[in-house]
């Protein structure tokens, strides 16, 4: 039996009840991890004509947590962001996302932008989640069809990024 939207944010509004921090959010990467290999789920929420590239699929009314779907048909490389005061947890569906997580090594101020390096890259495959925690600079690099559930902490439509700009090197940042 397919996973409802209904009973996936009951899932998440259980484990962050239980646990607000770091363990509850890893709680909610297994429950994202097993509806991300849920086909009539997938089928039902994450198509191009709905997703594309993001909608709100639901916005807990007491949490606040949000559950989007995400739809990325051609390439799409994202420069390095963190999600302002929100946490988010990326799940990948369909296809493959090259992340990059980045090194903070200038806070920015004012108008000056917070300058990172890259530290650490990995491949996110079909049922992958992985929890970005406030403040964690990461990147995605989607190279073809891709669809994800993200959960964010916060609706990020309502949210101010961070400006950050990766840090002039030697080796040009990816």
């Amino acid at each position: 039996m397919a996973t409802t939207l209904e009973q996936l944010s009951t899932d998440i509004r259980t484990a962050l009840k239980a646990d607000a921090g770091p363990a509850g959010k890893q709680a909610v990467c297994g429950i994202v991890s097993k509806v991300l290999r849920d086909k009539d789920f997938i089928a039902e929420h994450l198509t191009s004509e709905q997703c594309k590239p993001r909608k709100v699929l639901y916005e807990d009314p007491e949490l606040g947590f949000c559950i989007c779907g995400h739809v990325y048909e051609k390439p799409a490389h994202g420069a390095p962001h963190d999600h302002g005061p929100s946490w988010a947890i990326y799940g990948l569906a369909v296809g493959d996302t090259e992340m990059t997580d980045w090194r903070i090594v200038q806070k920015g101020e004012g108008a000056a932008p917070t300058l990172v390096e890259p530290e650490t890259t990995y491949v996110m495959r079909p049922g992958d989640a992985h929890f970005y925690e406030v403040g964690v600079v990461h990147s995605p690099k989607r190279d073809g069809l891709t669809k994800l559930v993200r959960i964010e902490g916060s609706n990020l439509d309502r949210i101010k990024r961070s400006n950050i700009k990766a840090a002039e090197t030697g080796n040009k940042a990816a």
